[in-house]
């Protein structure tokens, strides 16, 4: 995390996500994804900024690139937003877990941590509001 956070390993700060298509699709997941941060801004979320923090979307397979790709080109016919997207769409490789005080991160340290109180509630607020009937109580 610490040498990620540098933005000198070329690393972008990722979530994982594991999914069961039969309860909520890909495509779900990429609305919640362009619906809780902003896929506009180059190297940068709200206060964070450099290529760590960059939108990006790590696919498995050519079938999840094409389908981002599509929700994409969906959201920029409906000038969903005001500027263009700039999430990339690659491959995922190089992957590597954030280290164990990180897993589980909001759960526990997360909710101690003033940075993350100012940030983190209203984008869960806005997922629960937007997804109700598919966020678990």
């Amino acid at each position: 995390y610490e040498a990620v956070c540098t933005g000198r390993t070329g690393h972008a700060e990722v979530v994982k996500v594991h999914f069961e298509p039969d309860i909520v699709s890909y495509e779900q997941l990429l609305a919640v994804f362009f619906s809780i941060h902003d896929p506009t801004t180059l190297n940068r979320q709200g206060a964070d900024t450099g290529t760590q923090y960059r939108s990006g979307i790590y696919t498995h397979n050519e079938a999840q690139a094409e389908t981002a790709r599509k929700m994409i080109k969906t959201l920029t016919d409906e000038e969903a937003y005001k500027q263009p997207i700039v999430t990339e769409i690659k491959p995922e490789t190089n992957y590597h877990p954030a280290e164990d005080y990180h897993q589980e991160y909001w759960e526990g340290e997360g909710q101690r941590n003033p940075y993350c109180l100012a940030v983190i509630p209203p984008k869960l607020m806005k997922l629960r509001k937007s997804f109700a009937n598919k966020v678990k109580a």
